[in-house]
């Protein structure tokens, strides 16, 4: 069996991570020998004069935004954020920080907005700004192929289930009340886990993120089951920012509309996900293992 640790990458410290030109850039370690430290090879296209806006994401939520071994961001929502940018004329730095701060750090100021997998919510929609959707992002239930023949919300009545805590799963898992034994975590992974030792019946998540895994687990066979419609407000992801910030909101929504014209989002999951998994899909053999081999457990 892999080691579990490879899906997710190291939770570092808080921190910028911007949007430098490539470089490689040389260290030394304990022992005396040199150390190549990678750069992020994204080089904005944009001059020098661009605005730069602070964008807040979680860094450790593949495949909407985590880091690679260097501390480099990457993930959809990078890729989503900066082809934004550069279709609207702003260049970003990445500020890594919790769920909750991720809010927090844009309702107070300190970041311009958050971009990391964030579902359209109606409590978010009052409190904050939120952009029109750029990426379909539905609730799936997953479990293990085999042992449940799981159709909908309905059909995990009476099972232990695992989500991560704060998610709209965890919401919708709350209101159905007593009929779920509800095992809220603290991250994607460990829920995950649970569910393949057998602590837990069923996983609830945003579908990528579970495509994500399983496109590097093929090992583990399980079947992911969609139960939010592609109209649904919930399953549509959007990006975070404050209320009052008028200018911004419009300028964002101009690029995603442009890019959703050509095509561009389209393109950025396919590079992260390849073809979509359908409904009750079951995680095979032949999936890939390639866009994992350089993540760390967080």
């Amino acid at each position: 069996m892999k080691k579990l640790f490879r899906v997710f990458p190291i939770v570092l410290s808080v921190g910028l991570f911007g949007c430098s030109n490539s470089s490689t850039q040389e260290n030394a370690n304990a022992t005396g020998t040199p150390v190549t430290e990678n750069k992020d090879s994204f080089v904005s296209n944009l001059p020098d004069t661009a605005p730069t806006l602070k964008v807040a994401m979680t860094g450790d939520l593949p495949p909407f935004s985590f880091q690679d071994d260097y501390g480099n961001m990457q993930g959809t929502d990078v890729d989503s954020i900066r082809a934004i940018g550069e279709e609207q004329g702003f260049k970003v730095e990445f500020y890594k920080e919790t769920w909750q701060d991720m809010f927090d750090s844009v309702e107070s100021g300190k970041r311009d907005l958050a971009i990391s997998g964030i579902s359209y919510k109606d409590d978010r929609a009052v409190r904050y700004g939120l952009s029109t959707p750029y990426f379909f992002n539905p609730a799936t239930i997953m479990y293990l192929e085999g042992k449940f023949d799981i159709k909908g919300l309905d059909d995990i009545k009476g099972l232990k289930t695992g989500t991560l805590a704060g998610s709209k799963e965890e919401d919708t898992l709350k209101q159905m009340g007593n009929s779920v034994e509800l095992v809220s975590r603290s991250t994607a992974f460990l829920a995950y886990q649970d569910l393949i030792q057998g602590k837990t019946d069923v996983f609830l998540y945003d579908m990528p993120v579970l495509q994500y895994i399983i496109k590097g687990y093929p090992e583990h066979k399980v079947k992911i089951v969609p139960y939010e419609a592609a109209d649904a407000p919930s399953a549509q992801q959007v990006v975070l920012m404050a209320k009052e910030n008028t200018q911004l909101i419009n300028t964002v929504n101009e690029g995603i509309a442009k890019l959703k014209e050509k095509g561009t989002f389209k393109e950025i999951e396919e590079r992260w996900l390849g073809e979509a998994v359908p409904a009750s899909a079951s995680a095979s053999a032949d999936k890939s293992n390639s866009d994992t081999n350089t993540t760390q457990l967080n």
